[in-house]
């Protein structure tokens, strides 16, 4: 018993000596971004940059323009910088387990932000429930078109989370719209205008009669209203979106389509950093992480405009 009593004072006194055990403390960060041509990545980017500078945080960010080879290249690179965590955005679904691997096998946390890495997912995701919102949104353009006619759908990239979400939510939604009939699927690479503007001329040419176009994404959506205006159809033509970026708010608010779904991406960006921050401490944090959406139109988009959440 005298040296048990002997033994735990010494290590009391050690302890006092040597003081609390200090956590991890996060102080370079690595952000890999899918495509800063995106309005939605920039938005999450400077939120990002915005929240690491408050905290005193070195963000160094990358840029792979939509190629899962480049991105790859970049967080290898990445590693070699000795960042103490990762937020990382595949720019694609084919290579976007490989960076996840790499990190893991480095030690370093990740955070997956809008889309996960199917079989090597990050430490936790951080998204959108596209689900849910795209359900939402293909409710309202059906419903705005009277339950039915014909409707075209303009899909992200193949395979992204986004995409299989954003499919699966307006899935939900036509389950309750028999005499609405799906005529044309077609998938972009990223996401952008120009891809919605070429897609939807096609689509129009092909079936010059269709009245519901879901988008999803803004981009996509803008493009594909550029391109009914300039067919110039005599039916009306219904169109949603998914994002919120700041562009299409105020394409939004002037009519030129019809309804989105805004995204957090100022919380996301926060969010990410915070969550970088923790499980650099050592803290344990939720494998999935949904952010809600607002189903937003020209009655409520002012909002949105002046705040972006």
């Amino acid at each position: 018993m005298k040296i048990a009593r002997t033994m735990l004072a010494s290590a009391a006194l050690l302890g006092l000596m040597l003081g609390p055990v200090h956590a991890a403390e996060l102080k370079k960060l690595g952000l890999a971004v899918a495509n800063l041509q995106a309005n939605f990545f920039n938005q999450i980017k400077q939120s990002v940059e915005a929240e690491a500078k408050k905290r005193g945080i070195e963000v160094i960010t990358v840029d792979a323009k939509g190629d899962g080879p480049t991105q790859v290249n970049q967080i290898q690179d990445l590693l070699t910088q000795k960042i103490d965590a990762l937020i990382y955005i595949p720019a694609g679904a084919a290579a976007a387990t490989v960076p996840v691997k790499l990190a893991k096998s480095a030690g370093i946390p990740v955070v997956n932000v809008d889309r996960n890495a199917e079989g090597a997912p990050g430490d936790t995701f951080l998204a959108t429930d596209s689900v849910a919102s795209a359900k939402a949104v293909c409710d309202y353009i059906l419903k705005e078109a009277g339950g039915k006619g014909k409707m075209v759908i303009i899909h992200g990239q193949k395979g992204t989370t986004p995409e299989v979400d954003r499919s699966k939510g307006c899935a939900e939604s036509l389950k309750a719209y028999p005499d609405v009939k799906v005529v044309a699927e077609q998938f972009s690479n990223i996401w952008s205008q120009d891809e919605g503007f070429q897609i939807m001329q096609n689509m129009l040419q092909a079936n010059p009669d269709v009245s519901i176009v879901f988008a999803q994404a803004d981009g996509l959506a803008l493009g594909a209203a550029q391109a009914i205006k300039v067919a110039n159809p005599s039916q009306k033509i219904v169109v949603g979106g998914f994002d919120g970026d700041t562009a299409a708010l105020e394409a939004l608010s002037k009519g030129v389509f019809n309804v989105t779904a805004t995204q957090q991406t100022q919380k996301m960006g926060r969010e990410a950093v915070e969550n970088a921050a923790k499980l650099v401490a050592g803290e344990k944090v939720p494998p999935v992480q949904l952010l809600d959406a607002t189903l937003t139109t020209k009655e409520n988009v002012a909002g949105f405009i002046a705040n972006h959440p």
